[in-house]
């Protein structure tokens, strides 16, 4: 593994997403199958301990340097870049919440191995909502275990570890939850269905049936209520827009060598499709200060609030995943209109299809229905009414 300083964090990213994931982005696309060059690349370059802290063995880069690092992945390919925005998410979970000695050597054991984390964390039954659980710990003379029907688990089958949610035991009401780590050989996912969906493919995320077992001091101290709200769930909204960022700036690269092809062929000319760029332009700088103000607003509830959130925090961070989701698919489809038939064509230059598919990924991923219903009971509860 390669020593990397922080500040060379998104350096090696844009190197490894230009050099590695864009060449055989189509491929995984295609074929739905795990980017196994691009994960090994990172895992050679330590930058999935990216935000481990340095004391931990990690690099102990910033939130606003790893949503770089995932963009810059994203633009090259989504569901690369995806896939390491949901490991950062569980690491960062970890780091923040796995205060006790054997959860910090599994964290050190994270940046030495360069192990890639997953998370189940919906499950069949409950529609969707993350904060509660139907399967619950159980534990017995010889450690725990926990069988879990998670609908979705993304690249589950490739992960050396797995975050699960789960009631804390069997008398616990289903919003009792704790967040568990599993890892083999305590390990066994049985898949449930096949991974053939419209976008995202090489995330390669189907349901399984989770089997899990092992020492109960991999069960983390903090009831996941509060893991998700301090941390998961900011940070994933957070990554998860970067994310989206990458593919949107994708999309306005391809449309921006079309107009500057065509300007270069009638300098005397100003190109067509010139305005239609710099709106293409403006929404991703907006959809950027989106991102930039998330990041600067989590650090800021971090330096004051970390034993707890304001509602009007959950809020803020529960609108960036809804704008941020819906501007992707904005930007790409205008992307798509401007380059014409070169956008709309596969296995062309200026090919959008695998990015405009990916982008329509960003409003069910944790639905916006839901997210949008949360926010209004929020509001109505703080307010008296929406």
């Amino acid at each position: 593994m390669t020593t990397v300083q922080r500040s060379e964090v998104v350096e090696r990213a844009t190197a490894i997403g230009t050099k590695i994931a864009a060449p055989v982005a189509d491929d995984v696309d295609s074929r739905a199958r795990f980017p196994f060059e691009t994960f090994e690349a990172l895992q050679a370059s330590g930058l999935l301990g990216t935000l481990i802290p340095v004391e931990f063995g990690g690099i102990g880069a910033s939130l606003s340097e790893a949503g770089a690092s995932v963009t810059a992945i994203s633009r090259a390919c989504s569901s690369c870049g995806l896939i390491l925005a949901i490991h950062h998410s569980q690491v960062a979970s970890l780091v923040r919440h796995g205060y006790t000695t054997p959860l910090q050597d599994f964290i050190a054991e994270i940046a030495s191995e360069q192990f890639l984390l997953a998370s189940a964390t919906t499950e069949a039954g409950v529609g969707g909502a993350l904060r509660e659980s139907i399967c619950a710990v159980t534990t017995n003379d010889y450690g725990f275990e926990l069988e879990k029907v998670a609908s979705v688990v993304s690249h589950g089958a490739y992960a050396d570890a797995v975050l699960a949610s789960a009631r804390r035991n069997e008398q616990s009401p289903p919003s009792d939850q704790v967040l568990v780590v599993c890892r083999p050989p305590g390990l066994r996912l049985e898949q449930t269905g096949e991974w053939d969906t419209l976008g995202m493919r090489g995330t390669c995320s189907p349901g399984f049936v989770l089997h899990a077992s092992g020492s109960p001091e991999m069960i983390l101290p903090v009831p996941f209520a509060q893991v998700a709200e301090q941390t998961m769930l900011p940070i994933s909204h957070i990554l998860w827009a970067c994310c989206w960022l990458g593919i949107a700036s994708a999309a306005v690269d391809r449309a921006r060598s079309l107009v500057h092809a065509h300007a270069r062929r009638n300098v005397d000319v100003p190109p067509r499709g010139a305005p239609g760029l710099a709106d293409l332009i403006l929404g991703c700088r907006q959809l950027e200060a989106l991102v930039r103000d998330a990041v600067a607003e989590f650090d800021r509830l971090d330096a004051s609030h970390r034993d707890g959130v304001p509602m009007a925090f959950t809020i803020s961070m529960n609108s960036l995943k809804i704008t941020a989701s819906r501007l992707v698919i904005e930007i790409v489809s205008q992307a798509l209109i401007l380059c014409g038939m070169a956008g709309y064509a596969q296995r062309t230059p200026l090919s959008l299809g695998r990015q405009l598919r990916d982008a329509f990924s960003a409003a069910v991923m944790i639905n916006n229905t839901r997210i949008l219903a949360d926010n209004a009971r929020m509001l109505s509860i703080s307010s008296g009414m929406i």
